[in-house]
């Protein structure tokens, strides 16, 4: 059934190809064939606005579940800081090597594209990035908006106050944690109806973006697709050799694993589409519940490991497109710079845009430079998505590991298994 699915996902991409070229051709109009992808998107948009139906409910109850599951502060702590101990250190390294690549490839220095004149407006928002509204941010006014926003990380914050008050609770707080449970089995299995449908919105995405933008712009950006492409690639390995110094051998059963929902956040250009075919994926993998419950949500909002990459590779190609050259004293402080603005990315639209437009401005490079980009963003936004799938399962098995929470890979774990098992027994 898996490798069907995967098939399915396959084929709806290749088909998505055909039919958006066919369209692009047809409707050569620019408004026209807008026009006709908006209709095809339509497909998309529905399916997307039910996965982030799924995706607050589902972090809430898992979490919850899981933390309660935990016992204790010191383990929500501990947990915690070694997440984030591995976070920091991935989000430093996709940047590095961001850096590194496009230093050694130079993509904008024989750019033969015009330029956009340095003063034309982005019309992108950068002010929400600020260190002064980001911190306030993590902590929600009130949880029915947050879960109303799909603010992931505010979610978290009240997740594990939730989870932590169940627990301390004893006895009595173990009626709500089955409610919980039962909450969070009740969502995957709704997800399991939707997914049903994600062939038919990856056809629909690809279609769409190829009908407006056509093969062409391929052509057109090739080799810098193709290089920042190189270092995605480049980065899996890294992850993956991260994973094999923890996991051992194990870590090629979990890429297998990732597979379905690498190739659907890839191919909607998506991390949420992917989120709950992550967490059933790690389930069956072996890491508990409780443990990926807590990791994912984190990594949704601070493992942003493909992102972080395009961060400093996009930023200084626009610099190498105008000729503004960056000192290594320059880069580095960027580098420092991406590291702490870039967590502020989770539910801001166009995210990384939005990162990187603050980073032109602060170093002085033309923010225009950003209209080179956009119109291939949602290609670039395909493989950086697809790398966060990578990236989280990755952490979430490595933190089970640590815990010894990561069990023998099986199938039968997903189905028989309650939400929040694999709780370390009392002495």
């Amino acid at each position: 059934m898996r490798n069907k699915f995967t098939l399915y996902i396959l084929i709806a991409m290749v088909l998505g190809i055909v039919v958006g070229q066919a369209c692009h051709v047809a409707f050569p109009d620019a408004k026209v064939a807008g026009a006709v992808a908006g209709y095809i998107s339509l497909i998309t948009t529905v399916f997307l606005r039910l996965i982030k139906m799924l995706i607050a409910p589902l972090v809430f109850s898992t979490l919850v579940v899981g933390i309660a599951h935990m016992g204790d502060t010191a383990s929500v702590g501990r947990i915690g800081a070694k997440t984030m101990g591995w976070f920091i250190s991935a989000s430093l390294v996709s940047l590095v090597l961001g850096l590194i690549m496009v230093n050694l490839l130079q993509p904008g220095a024989n750019l033969n594209l015009p330029l956009p004149d340095a003063g034309t407006a982005t019309n992108l928002k950068v002010s929400s990035l600020t260190l002064k509204e980001f911190v306030p941010h993590l902590v929600p006014a009130s949880i029915v908006e947050a879960m109303a926003t799909n603010e992931i990380l505010q979610i978290v914050v009240f997740s594990i106050f939730a989870g932590i008050a169940i627990a301390s609770l004893g006895e009595k707080g173990k009626m709500l944690a089955e409610f919980a449970d039962q909450v969070a089995h009740m969502m995957l299995v709704i997800t399991g109806y939707v997914m049903k449908a994600a062939p038919v919105a990856v056809f629909a995405a690809i279609a769409a973006t190829i009908t407006t933008q056509g093969l062409s712009v391929l052509w057109t950006y090739g080799a810098f697709i193709l290089e920042f492409y190189a270092t995605l690639a480049i980065l899996w390995a890294l992850l993956a050799l991260a994973g094999f110094l923890v996991l051992g051998a194990r870590v090629k059963n979990l890429i297998a694993r990732v597979r379905e929902p690498f190739l659907l956040a890839f191919s909607t250009a998506s991390s949420e589409a992917a989120y709950p075919k992550i967490l059933d994926q790690l389930a069956k993998f072996g890491v508990a519940r409780r443990i990926a419950s807590f990791v994912l949500p984190m990594g949704y909002s601070f493992n942003l490991d493909g992102t972080m990459a395009y961060c400093t590779f996009a930023t200084l190609f626009i610099a190498q497109a105008y000729g503004v050259n960056l000192s290594a004293g320059e880069q580095i402080t960027m580098l420092l710079l991406l590291m702490v603005t870039s967590k502020g990315m989770a539910g801001v639209p166009r995210a990384s845009l939005v990162v990187i437009a603050a980073t032109l401005s602060t170093f002085n490079i033309p923010e225009a430079g950003l209209l080179l980009i956009m119109g291939i963003d949602q290609f670039l936004d395909m493989g950086r998505s697809a790398t966060n799938v990578i990236g989280n399962s990755i952490a979430a098995a490595v933190v089970a590991k640590w815990e010894g929470e990561l069990h023998e890979d099986e199938q039968e774990s997903a189905a028989g298994e309650p939400v929040g098992a694999h709780a370390p027994a009392a002495a």
